[in-house]
Protein backbone atom coordinates (compact mmCIF):
# COMPACT_ATOMS: atom_id res chain seq x y z
CA UNK A 1 0.00 0.00 0.00
CA UNK A 2 1.36 3.41 -0.96
CA UNK A 3 2.17 5.95 1.73
CA UNK A 4 -0.07 8.99 1.89
CA UNK A 5 0.70 11.70 -0.64
CA UNK A 6 0.49 15.44 -0.36
CA UNK A 7 -0.40 17.67 -3.30
CA UNK A 8 1.19 21.11 -3.39
CA UNK A 9 0.45 23.74 -6.03
CA UNK A 10 3.09 26.37 -6.73
CA UNK A 11 1.78 29.37 -8.68
CA UNK A 12 4.07 31.48 -10.86
CA UNK A 13 4.66 35.22 -10.48
CA UNK A 14 1.35 37.02 -9.91
CA UNK A 15 1.30 40.23 -11.98
CA UNK A 16 -0.93 43.11 -10.92
CA UNK A 17 -4.71 43.12 -10.64
CA UNK A 18 -5.19 40.70 -13.59
CA UNK A 19 -3.04 38.13 -11.80
CA UNK A 20 -4.90 38.66 -8.54
CA UNK A 21 -8.22 38.19 -10.33
CA UNK A 22 -6.98 34.84 -11.63
CA UNK A 23 -6.03 33.81 -8.09
CA UNK A 24 -9.39 34.94 -6.74
CA UNK A 25 -11.41 32.99 -9.29
CA UNK A 26 -9.28 29.92 -9.96
CA UNK A 27 -7.44 28.78 -6.84
CA UNK A 28 -10.36 27.40 -4.83
CA UNK A 29 -11.86 25.51 -7.81
CA UNK A 30 -8.41 24.07 -8.59
CA UNK A 31 -8.04 22.94 -4.99
CA UNK A 32 -11.37 21.15 -5.19
CA UNK A 33 -10.80 19.68 -8.65
CA UNK A 34 -7.26 18.40 -8.05
CA UNK A 35 -7.39 17.63 -4.34
CA UNK A 36 -4.69 20.19 -3.52
CA UNK A 37 -3.53 20.34 0.11
CA UNK A 38 -1.33 23.44 0.08
CA UNK A 39 -0.81 26.45 -2.22
CA UNK A 40 2.28 28.65 -2.54
CA UNK A 41 2.49 31.63 -4.90
CA UNK A 42 5.21 34.08 -5.86
CA UNK A 43 3.72 37.53 -5.28
CA UNK A 44 6.58 40.00 -5.75
CA UNK A 45 4.75 41.61 -8.70
CA UNK A 46 1.25 41.39 -7.27
CA UNK A 47 0.71 45.05 -6.38
CA UNK A 48 0.65 47.29 -9.43
CA UNK A 49 3.10 44.99 -11.16
CA UNK A 50 5.92 45.49 -8.66
CA UNK A 51 5.98 44.78 -4.93
CA UNK A 52 3.29 43.76 -2.47
CA UNK A 53 1.10 45.60 0.02
CA UNK A 54 -0.81 44.43 3.09
CA UNK A 55 -4.14 44.81 1.26
CA UNK A 56 -2.95 42.70 -1.67
CA UNK A 57 -1.45 40.06 0.61
CA UNK A 58 -4.73 39.78 2.54
CA UNK A 59 -6.62 39.41 -0.74
CA UNK A 60 -4.36 36.58 -1.89
CA UNK A 61 -4.59 34.74 1.44
CA UNK A 62 -8.39 35.07 1.37
CA UNK A 63 -8.37 33.56 -2.13
CA UNK A 64 -6.80 30.29 -0.97
CA UNK A 65 -3.03 30.88 -1.05
CA UNK A 66 -1.23 29.70 2.09
CA UNK A 67 2.27 31.16 1.57
CA UNK A 68 3.62 34.04 -0.54
CA UNK A 69 7.20 33.97 -1.80
CA UNK A 70 8.96 36.84 -3.54
CA UNK A 71 12.20 37.99 -5.17
CA UNK A 72 14.19 41.04 -6.18
CA UNK A 73 11.12 43.32 -6.24
CA UNK A 74 10.05 42.54 -2.68
CA UNK A 75 11.11 45.97 -1.35
CA UNK A 76 9.30 48.08 -3.99
CA UNK A 77 6.45 49.09 -1.65
CA UNK A 78 7.62 50.87 1.49
CA UNK A 79 5.04 49.25 3.77
CA UNK A 80 6.62 45.84 3.17
CA UNK A 81 9.41 46.66 5.62
CA UNK A 82 6.92 46.56 8.49
CA UNK A 83 4.50 44.06 6.99
CA UNK A 84 7.05 41.34 6.38
CA UNK A 85 8.01 41.31 10.06
CA UNK A 86 4.37 40.97 11.08
CA UNK A 87 3.11 38.48 8.48
CA UNK A 88 4.97 35.17 8.73
CA UNK A 89 3.28 33.84 5.57
CA UNK A 90 5.25 36.27 3.37
CA UNK A 91 8.83 35.23 2.61
CA UNK A 92 11.64 37.29 1.11
CA UNK A 93 14.78 35.75 -0.42
CA UNK A 94 16.77 34.03 2.30
CA UNK A 95 20.13 35.16 0.94
CA UNK A 96 19.70 38.87 1.60
CA UNK A 97 22.33 39.94 4.14
CA UNK A 98 21.61 39.37 7.83
CA UNK A 99 19.57 42.19 9.29
CA UNK A 100 17.14 42.40 6.38
CA UNK A 101 13.50 42.46 7.52
CA UNK A 102 11.47 39.28 7.47
CA UNK A 103 12.51 35.69 6.88
CA UNK A 104 13.49 33.60 3.91
CA UNK A 105 12.54 30.15 5.16
CA UNK A 106 9.85 28.93 7.52
CA UNK A 107 7.62 26.06 8.56
CA UNK A 108 3.91 26.04 7.84
CA UNK A 109 1.07 23.64 8.54
CA UNK A 110 -1.36 22.56 5.85
CA UNK A 111 -5.05 22.10 6.57
CA UNK A 112 -4.48 18.34 6.76
CA UNK A 113 -2.04 18.92 9.61
CA UNK A 114 1.12 18.10 7.65
CA UNK A 115 4.09 20.42 8.11
CA UNK A 116 5.55 22.04 4.99
CA UNK A 117 8.91 23.80 4.94
CA UNK A 118 9.28 26.60 2.40
CA UNK A 119 12.55 28.23 1.30
CA UNK A 120 12.86 31.33 -0.92
CA UNK A 121 16.21 32.30 -2.48
CA UNK A 122 17.36 34.75 -5.16
CA UNK A 123 19.81 33.87 -7.88
CA UNK A 124 22.91 35.99 -8.50
CA UNK A 125 23.66 35.58 -12.22
CA UNK A 126 22.54 38.76 -14.08
CA UNK A 127 20.98 39.92 -10.80
CA UNK A 128 21.98 41.85 -7.70
CA UNK A 129 24.87 40.26 -5.84
CA UNK A 130 23.56 38.63 -2.68
CA UNK A 131 24.88 35.90 -0.43
CA UNK A 132 25.26 32.41 -1.92
CA UNK A 133 21.82 30.90 -2.65
CA UNK A 134 23.27 27.39 -2.74
CA UNK A 135 24.74 27.48 0.77
CA UNK A 136 21.78 29.42 2.17
CA UNK A 137 19.22 26.98 0.76
CA UNK A 138 21.14 23.91 1.90
CA UNK A 139 21.50 25.23 5.45
CA UNK A 140 17.79 26.07 5.63
CA UNK A 141 16.83 22.66 4.20
CA UNK A 142 18.91 20.87 6.81
CA UNK A 143 17.27 22.90 9.59
CA UNK A 144 13.73 22.34 8.28
CA UNK A 145 14.41 18.61 7.84
CA UNK A 146 14.47 18.26 11.62
CA UNK A 147 10.72 18.94 11.61
CA UNK A 148 9.40 17.77 8.24
CA UNK A 149 10.20 15.66 5.20
CA UNK A 150 8.32 18.03 2.89
CA UNK A 151 10.42 21.02 1.82
CA UNK A 152 9.71 23.35 -1.10
CA UNK A 153 12.19 25.80 -2.68
CA UNK A 154 11.43 28.88 -4.79
CA UNK A 155 14.58 29.86 -6.73
CA UNK A 156 13.90 33.33 -8.10
CA UNK A 157 16.58 33.71 -10.75
CA UNK A 158 17.35 34.91 -14.26
CA UNK A 159 19.78 32.25 -15.50
CA UNK A 160 18.45 28.80 -16.30
CA UNK A 161 21.91 27.37 -15.60
CA UNK A 162 21.83 28.67 -12.02
CA UNK A 163 18.38 27.21 -11.42
CA UNK A 164 19.30 23.83 -12.85
CA UNK A 165 22.54 23.76 -10.86
CA UNK A 166 20.60 24.39 -7.65
CA UNK A 167 18.28 21.54 -8.59
CA UNK A 168 21.17 19.09 -8.80
CA UNK A 169 22.77 20.53 -5.66
CA UNK A 170 19.61 19.99 -3.57
CA UNK A 171 18.43 16.75 -5.21
CA UNK A 172 17.33 14.38 -2.46
CA UNK A 173 17.50 17.12 0.19
CA UNK A 174 14.21 18.86 -0.65
CA UNK A 175 10.92 17.72 -2.15
CA UNK A 176 10.60 20.24 -4.99
CA UNK A 177 12.38 23.18 -6.58
CA UNK A 178 10.28 25.69 -8.50
CA UNK A 179 11.95 28.38 -10.60
CA UNK A 180 10.41 31.85 -10.83
CA UNK A 181 11.26 35.34 -12.16
CA UNK A 182 11.36 34.98 -15.96
CA UNK A 183 7.54 34.70 -16.28
CA UNK A 184 7.78 32.13 -19.11
CA UNK A 185 6.82 28.58 -18.22
CA UNK A 186 9.42 26.00 -19.23
CA UNK A 187 8.71 22.46 -20.39
CA UNK A 188 11.46 20.70 -18.42
CA UNK A 189 9.52 19.45 -15.41
CA UNK A 190 11.09 16.27 -14.08
CA UNK A 191 11.85 14.16 -11.02
CA UNK A 192 15.59 14.22 -10.40
CA UNK A 193 17.38 10.92 -9.57
CA UNK A 194 17.20 11.31 -5.78
CA UNK A 195 13.53 12.24 -5.69
CA UNK A 196 13.33 16.03 -6.00
CA UNK A 197 10.76 17.52 -8.40
CA UNK A 198 12.16 20.31 -10.56
CA UNK A 199 11.05 22.88 -13.14
CA UNK A 200 13.14 25.83 -14.35
CA UNK A 201 10.24 28.29 -14.39
CA UNK A 202 6.60 27.80 -13.44
CA UNK A 203 5.50 30.79 -15.51
CA UNK A 204 3.34 33.82 -14.79
CA UNK A 205 -0.16 34.42 -13.49
CA UNK A 206 -1.59 37.44 -15.24
CA UNK A 207 -2.15 38.89 -18.74
CA UNK A 208 -0.52 36.71 -21.39
CA UNK A 209 -1.24 39.03 -24.33
CA UNK A 210 1.75 41.03 -23.16
CA UNK A 211 5.50 41.05 -22.78
CA UNK A 212 5.90 39.13 -19.52
CA UNK A 213 2.89 40.95 -18.08
CA UNK A 214 3.49 44.46 -19.44
CA UNK A 215 1.73 46.25 -22.28
CA UNK A 216 3.27 45.29 -25.62
CA UNK A 217 3.33 48.87 -26.97
CA UNK A 218 5.24 50.14 -23.92
CA UNK A 219 7.92 47.48 -24.18
CA UNK A 220 8.27 47.85 -27.95
CA UNK A 221 8.74 51.61 -27.54
CA UNK A 222 11.55 50.95 -25.09
CA UNK A 223 13.27 48.41 -27.34
CA UNK A 224 12.91 50.50 -30.50
CA UNK A 225 13.83 53.90 -29.07
CA UNK A 226 15.94 53.15 -25.97
CA UNK A 227 13.96 55.93 -24.30
CA UNK A 228 12.75 55.24 -20.74
CA UNK A 229 9.09 54.24 -20.74
CA UNK A 230 6.76 53.38 -17.89
CA UNK A 231 5.75 49.75 -18.31
CA UNK A 232 2.08 49.40 -17.44
CA UNK A 233 0.45 46.07 -16.62
CA UNK A 234 -1.38 44.57 -19.61
CA UNK A 235 -4.95 43.25 -19.45
CA UNK A 236 -5.67 40.61 -22.08
CA UNK A 237 -5.85 36.81 -21.95
CA UNK A 238 -5.50 36.27 -18.21
CA UNK A 239 -4.01 32.92 -17.25
CA UNK A 240 -2.80 31.10 -14.14
CA UNK A 241 0.44 29.16 -14.60
CA UNK A 242 2.14 26.95 -12.08
CA UNK A 243 3.07 23.39 -11.25
CA UNK A 244 1.48 20.70 -9.12
CA UNK A 245 3.72 18.28 -7.25
CA UNK A 246 2.63 15.12 -5.47
CA UNK A 247 4.91 14.22 -2.55
CA UNK A 248 5.19 11.07 -0.47
CA UNK A 249 4.54 12.19 3.10
CA UNK A 250 6.72 9.47 4.64
CA UNK A 251 9.84 10.11 2.57
CA UNK A 252 9.41 13.67 1.29
CA UNK A 253 10.26 12.48 -2.22
CA UNK A 254 8.22 13.66 -5.18
CA UNK A 255 6.02 11.15 -7.00
CA UNK A 256 5.02 13.42 -9.87
CA UNK A 257 5.13 16.97 -11.19
CA UNK A 258 2.55 18.45 -13.55
CA UNK A 259 2.60 21.84 -15.29
CA UNK A 260 -0.61 23.85 -14.80
CA UNK A 261 -2.00 26.32 -17.33
CA UNK A 262 -5.50 27.62 -16.67
CA UNK A 263 -7.24 30.35 -18.63
CA UNK A 264 -9.56 32.61 -16.65
CA UNK A 265 -12.23 32.33 -19.34
CA UNK A 266 -12.21 28.53 -19.66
Amino acid sequence: MLNKAMKILFIGDIVGSPGREAIKRLVVPLKQELGIDFVIANAENASGGSGITSKVAAELFASGVEVLTSGDHIWKKTEIFELINQEERILRPLNFPSGAPGRGASMFKAQNGVKVGVINVNGRVFMEALECPFKAALKAAEELAAETKIIIVDIHAEATSEKIALGWYLDGKVSAIFGTHTHIQTADEKILPKGTAYITDVGMTGPYDSVIGRRVEDVLTRFLSSIPVRFQVAEGNIQLHGALVEIDQATGKARSILRIQKNLDD
